[in-house]
Parts: C-alpha cells; sequence; structure tokens
C-alpha cells in the first residue's frame, strides 16, 4: 500500500509521525514538500493549484494524509484526478460545501460545492458527521452502490477531543466508530482512494499532549487502513 504524505505545515515531523513510519520496515511512502507555496492557507489561489499539480507524483498513492483542515481543499484536487465515476464519502465534522465569498476561489470550507460543479463523473456525495447530515453510513446507500467505486475523504474533526485535537469545531464520533464506518465500505465498495486531514501545528497552539493524541490516531488510522486496503 502506497501512501503519500502532504507537507504544508511541517505537523507529521513536528508530531512524530513521519519519524514513526521511516521506523516500520517495508513502509512505502512519499513527502510532497509544499512548505514553500504560496497562497494555500485556507484558500488556494490559481498559481498554487498549478504548482501542487506540478510537486505531485503520477501516479497518485491510494492513502493521502493531507496535512491540517486548512488544507482540506486538496481532496478536491486529488478527487479531479480520477478518469472514472465515483462517488465521495466524507467523514467530517462540517460539510465544505460552502459558496466562495472571494469570488470562485478553491477553499477548505468550500471544496464539496466546487467538487459537485467541476466533475461530471462525482456521481453523488454523501457526508456523515455534521448536524443535519447523516450520523452514520445507511445501509441503503451501500446496498445501492456495491462495487462501486467511491472517493473517501476523512477530517479527523469529526472526532472528539480524546481521539483529535484539531483547530477546528469537533463532532463527538470516537476512532472505533469512524474505523468501523470504513470498514462497512470496504467491505461494500471499491474505495479508490483515502485521504485524512485534521492536524494541530505548533502555529496553532499545538502543545505536547495534542501532539501525542493526534500521532496515536495517525498511526492506529495507519494500521487499520493497512490491513484492510492492499
Amino acid at each position: 500500500m502506497k501512501m503519500m504524505l502532504l507537507n504544508f505545515t511541517g505537523v507529521y515531523r513536528e508530531q512524530g509521525f513521519l519519524d514513526w513510519l521511516l521506523a516500520q520496515p517495508g513502509t512505502d511512502f512519499c513527502e510532497v514538500n509544499l512548505s514553500e507555496v504560496e497562497g494555500t492557507n485556507c484558500y488556494c489561489d490559481p498559481a498554487a493549484i498549478e504548482e501542487i499539480g506540478e510537486r505531485l507524483p503520477a501516479p497518485l498513492p491510494a492513502v493521502r494524509w493531507i496535512d491540517s483542515g486548512d488544507y482540506h481543499y486538496m481532496s478536491y484536487l486529488l478527487a479531479m484526478e480520477e478518469k472514472a465515476p465515483f462517488h465521495l464519502l466524507l467523514l467530517d465534522n462540517h460539510p465544505d460545501d460552502q459558496e466562495p465569498a472571494l469570488g470562485d476561489v478553491l477553499s477548505c470550507g468550500g471544496w464539496v460545492s466546487r467538487l459537485r460543479k467541476d466533475s461530471a463523473i462525482l456521481r453523488d456525495v454523501l457526508t456523515i458527521g455534521p448536524e443535519g447530515c447523516a450520523a452514520d453510513i445507511p445501509q441503503a446507500w451501500l446496498a445501492d452502490r456495491k462495487g462501486e467505486r467511491v472517493y473517501l475523504s476523512i477530517d479527523k474533526d469529526i472526532m472528539d477531543r480524546d481521539w483529535a485535537r484539531t483547530d477546528w469545531s469537533q463532532g463527538a464520533y470516537s476512532l472505533s466508530q469512524v474505523e468501523a464506518m470504513v470498514e462497512r465500505v470496504l467491505g461494500s465498495m471499491d474505495v479508490i482512494a483515502i485521504d485524512i486531514c485534521g492536524e494541530l501545528t505548533e502555529s496553532k497552539g499545538a502543545l505536547p499532549e495534542d501532539y501525542s493524541i493526534n500521532l496515536q490516531t495517525n498511526i492506529d488510522l495507519y494500521k487499520f487502513i493497512s490491513n484492510h486496503l492492499k
């Protein structure tokens, strides 16, 4: 299973996840340094989109760690690379479907709305977590799409503070609840990619306890995904 770490803030090194990965025998991952790309914090301007595209590896790894929730718009850029019809399953405490406040600018809070508009092959979007959305994946949704392609995007802010520390408002899910939902999808649909965001950086006030909790959850998610996605 090949993975990709997107380095916008250096948080994976700060919290120890990068060193942990390097210590695992046989781990196959690449780190993409995007820390010097301007115009990326919460909003991604056209010049940054072009530069990011030039730095991403080809083919794209199936598992993508994309830094803090401020860069969740990367899910749009990565999903737009798909060539065949797919569904989007979003596990998040926010729907990320706001209309842009600054014109048609790609943002962490509006990437889902933009994906709906720009992708001719996106079949539908199921969002789990935010108020007004489903609290779990409906069995009928899975049954109707059995065997079909799905892109899975996870923002760790869907979890409570026992499992994740983020710089956005958080939900009340446990890690085991998130993993149970992912396992159900993996058992029913063709998961083409999984991306994960929701880190807390030093610049946003991360303390050693925050790093420790996020590191352990990242390790657990890595092991879970490695065991289920080949």
